[in-house]
């Protein structure tokens, strides 16, 4: 059987010595870039390997991207090989954040065409209330992780544009309501959101254990955020591409399969000042 949105612990427990599953921990700190690999020599997962946001799972910045560009595809293809993970392996993808920053790993294979990829659902807070972690660094046997990528999971900055133009898209902006309004912006120089944009905070995916809501709850609540468009129509962004991955993830687990991502994300749509900025709801 495939995990390809969600597992247990218990269930990867199971599977923890399985030789066809690669574990990556996705810990991260957009304050400090050095918590996660920190935490992660601390203790991790069995057989964990360590995947960091801005030097694994992203690019270099420039003057024209948001904060977390999209990575070399070809470079991330090459760094899966290296952790062990082939086209036949099932990956599981664990944070302590709710799965904010394994979600972006979980979607990114899904753009190199690897659907036998899950995140830990309640992630490292649920895997310890059973589980013990170790410091043991995983012996890894490298591999060939063949890419075939699929670049309309993603839109750029001009096809948002002109599909919010054409009214052919339904934007939803995944950070929380305050930063939404433009009432607070503790990491980008400008507040607001784009024009015509939806809010659902992705932590509201998430119940007071940390566990995603069950998949019909899910599906009810954002088929009442989008109304009668269609899930193919429906576009994610966030700060800056990353726990826009959450509401997409949550998507297809309700069965509301093949939204998007604006990949740039808010970050990126403020670098270019003929774009329009909206605040309030």
């Amino acid at each position: 059987m495939s995990y390809t949105t969600l597992l247990s612990a218990h269930t990867l427990h199971s599977h923890i010595n399985h030789a066809n599953w690669v574990i990556i921990d996705c810990r991260f700190s957009l304050a400090n870039s050095s918590t996660g690999p920190s935490a992660y020599r601390m203790g991790h997962l069995p057989h964990a390997r360590y995947a960091h946001l801005d030097q694994d799972l992203s690019s270099t910045i420039t003057d024209l991207t948001g904060r977390h560009p999209l990575p070399n595809f070809k470079v991330l293809a090459q760094k899966l090989g290296a952790w062990g993970i082939s086209n036949d392996t099932q990956v599981v993808a664990y944070d302590d954040a709710g799965g904010a920053f394994a979600g972006r790993l979980w979607w990114l294979l899904r753009c190199l065409g690897h659907d036998k990829v899950a995140v830990l659902d309640g992630g490292l807070k649920q895997w310890q209330q059973h589980y013990g972690l170790t410091t043991q660094l995983p012996k890894v046997e490298k591999t060939i992780f063949r890419a075939y990528l699929d670049t309309n999971q993603w839109l750029n900055a001009t096809q948002v544009q002109n599909k919010l133009a054409q009214h052919t898209i339904c934007l939803i902006d995944a950070r929380t309501p305050e930063r939404f309004r433009g009432e607070q912006e503790p990491i980008d120089p400008i507040a607001g959101h784009i024009p015509h944009a939806l809010n659902r905070a992705f932590q509201l995916n998430l119940d007071k254990a940390g566990l995603f809501l069950p998949a019909q709850t899910l599906k009810q609540q954002f088929n009442q955020l989008i109304g009668k468009t269609s899930p193919e129509h429906v576009v994610h962004y966030c700060g800056s591409g990353v726990t826009a991955c959450h509401n997409l993830l949550a998507m297809e687990y309700a069965g509301l399969t093949g939204s998007k991502l604006y990949a740039g994300s808010w970050s990126e749509w403020i670098r270019n000042k003929n774009r329009t900025v909206a605040t309030g709801q």
